[in-house]
């Protein structure tokens, strides 16, 4: 009685083992077997290329000169026109310069007027030391102008003005008194409705691509949204600065469906160039496609049921069926 009671115990622990073993290791390779149907739809082949949001009308302002802000007008994320005041410097000493210049500019005006009276009876005998006379007169007259031009011109910028309508995204000081270098940008204003995706490509890819072409843009910063547009202008002379013959892209968003909001200039990301496509047409992803020294294959109905097909046109995630299939025929990896 108690050998049948612990034949049956450990009968049990068997079918046991036996349940875990079937479950846990040979269950999951079955279901690690993946399938798909055979669908009917678009394949596109498409060139991706990376690149940047960037815009037509974007500026960084800065003054000529360095010096202390007098006045700032705007605030980041207003909005302003074409020529509308944004920041001012303190013109004091500008304008001490400028003055400057101008009573130098006269002096040296009245010194050549006076040298020329003296040898205007001398221009077929003028001697070596006339000529030196006349010559260092026109000279100073000549620096003093140029100083004149620098000090007129560091003036009439100590104001920025905005180059055309659009947003104020950067101010570097939103307020006064404080001392600026002439190489610092002071604010950037950017226009939104001229914002593009720029690529670049090769001399091998820039072929394929034409002026309205078709295509579909990925941010890295938005990676779940795909947004539309079309190639607005591709380059004919190499872009500076790049190692080899590489050409910008200008990709237009289509803004009908456009949200402005969502891009800063810089954003990175990929644009998907449509180059050839095929509507209507039987296609599996390439991921269940093979191949052997016969030729493509797809497993057909079972794991190791070899079919050899015809593709088509090839997409990254489409592939083109030509024959030996048909719509709904499921297929093994």
């Amino acid at each position: 009685m108690r050998r049948k009671k612990l034949s049956v115990i450990i009968l049990i622990a068997v079918i046991v083992v036996g349940f875990g073993v079937w479950k846990f290791v040979i269950a999951p390779k079955k279901s690690g077997v993946e399938t798909t149907e055979v669908k009917k739809g678009t394949v596109a082949e498409e060139l991706i290329l990376s690149g940047e949001i960037n815009a037509d009308e974007y500026v960084q302002l800065t003054f000529p000169t360095s010096g202390d802000i007098a006045w700032i007008g705007v605030k980041e994320g207003d909005f302003v026109k074409k020529g509308q005041y944004l920041a001012k410097l303190d013109t004091t000493v500008l304008n001490s310069t400028f003055e400057q210049a101008r009573a130098t500019l006269r002096a040296a005006e009245a010194t050549v007027a006076n040298v020329y009276d003296q040898v205007q009876d001398h221009s077929k005998d003028e001697t070596y030391a006339q000529r030196d006379t006349r010559t260092t007169a026109e000279v100073t007259k000549d620096k003093a102008y140029e100083s004149y031009v620098a000090a007129e011109y560091n003036l009439r910028h100590s104001i920025l003005t905005s180059p055309f309508s659009g947003i104020v995204s950067y101010l570097a000081h939103p307020f006064s008194g404080v001392y600026v270098m002439a190489t610092e940008t002071q604010v950037e204003v950017i226009n939104p409705e001229t914002i593009y995706f720029d690529v670049t490509g090769d001399q091998n890819e820039v072929p394929s691509l034409f002026i309205g072409q078709k295509v579909n843009i990925v941010l890295d910063a938005i990676p779940d949204e795909t947004f539309e547009g079309i190639v607005d202008f591709v380059s004919y002379t190499p872009k500076a600065g790049e190692a080899g013959a590489v050409y910008e892209i200008k990709v237009k968003f289509i803004k009908e469906k456009l949200d402005i909001k969502k891009f800063r200039i810089g954003m990175s990301g990929d644009a998907k160039f449509v180059i050839k496509q095929k509507d209507d047409v039987l296609y599996v992803e390439p991921e269940f496609i093979n191949s052997d020294i016969k030729g493509k294959y797809v497993r057909l109905g079972r794991k190791n049921n070899k079919v050899y097909i015809e593709t088509g046109l090839e997409g990254e995630e489409r592939v083109e069926i030509k024959d030996s299939l048909k719509e709904g025929d499921v297929l093994y990896d």
